[in-house]
């Protein structure tokens, strides 16, 4: 219970992080923290109610995690997957906090604030990648449950496919905190073109939807190479499943975020589903990885 309430918590997060950033709501508690304006409890504006729920969430997420990495030492201890999803969460949350703090304290540059989110992201995924260890290990009895080896190749390509939807994310991060989501007009040509002006705010926009079709790509090929491979193991089935599925949701709710760039409330709304499923489908391919990795095929 502690560890999916850690899980929600840290989700909350990610996207009360993207609210913050999407309103434009860093600044909402001026320089003070862990203070609002000085303040325990702020005056009310829609900013400062922001960005102090994002402190509070935070924190919040902060005990959960420390109190889920108490009881899977207590409970879960000779289970090193379990430990190190426990205690990376529990240091991905504190890196944060502590970041969160600096940029409040002494402004960051657009470039270091995209970070913030690929924190936030890893530190949900590791919360989340414990719920699914639990889960698994009290509906089976075993570590892991997919049933056979699996052919080495998809380590390789599962590691590639991480690192790179990673670098994904962060530039749709820097995209949203360097206000560029205008650079491309219209989907799926960009402002009306193909291959547009590759200059000013058009070039990481157009360049976050070329590598977000090299991911699909990626994800499809995966897909394709499971099946024909004649894996025994159905939960590589399923993941390579979903993991298809989200990455086609998140491509589509780019569109939908394009569509919505006149309308600030709906804006608001696609990019936070935008984080949702991005959120989700990182956690997946982590979890392809992960168990790639652990049940490798030295033959193959």
């Amino acid at each position: 219970m502690v560890a999916t309430a850690s899980c929600i918590v840290m989700l909350l997060v990610l996207l009360a992080g993207a609210l913050v950033t999407n309103t434009d709501s860093g600044r909402g508690c001026g320089d003070d923290w862990p203070l609002c304006n000085g303040k325990f409890v702020p005056a009310y504006t829609l900013e400062s109610l922001i960005e102090y729920s994002h402190r509070a969430i935070s924190g919040l997420a902060g005990i959960l995690t420390l109190l889920t990495f108490i009881m899977t030492m207590k409970s879960y201890r000779q289970y090193g997957e379990a430990v190190l999803y426990a205690s990376g969460a529990l240091a991905l949350t504190i890196v944060q906090a502590l970041m969160g703090a600096a940029a409040v304290l002494w402004p960051q540059s657009d470039a270091v604030m995209a970070i913030h989110f690929g924190i936030s992201l890893l530190a949900f995924a590791s919360t989340m990648l414990l719920v699914i260890w639990i889960s698994r290990y009290r509906r089976t009895g075993r570590t892991s449950s997919w049933g056979s080896a699996v052919p080495r190749k998809y380590y390789g390509i599962m590691l590639f496919t991480v690192i790179y939807s990673y670098c994904v994310v962060y530039l749709g991060a820097y995209i949203r905190h360097t206000e560029s989501s205008g650079g491309c007009v219209g989907w799926p040509l960009c402002n009306g073109e193909f291959v547009p002006k590759l200059e000013g705010a058009t070039l990481p926009v157009f360049l976050h939807r070329i590598a977000a079709i090299i991911l699909f790509c990626v994800l499809l090929y995966v897909f394709i190479a499971v099946r024909r491979s004649g894996a025994r193991g159905e939960l590589l089935r399923a993941t390579s499943a979903w993991s298809l599925v989200l990455v086609i949701a998140q491509i589509f709710s780019g569109a939908w975020l394009t569509h919505e760039l006149t309308n600030e409330n709906m804006f608001v709304f696609t990019s936070l589903v935008h984080n949702l499923i991005i959120s989700g489908l990182f956690t997946i391919m982590l979890d392809m990885l992960i168990r790639s990795r652990m049940h490798r095929d030295s033959r193959r």
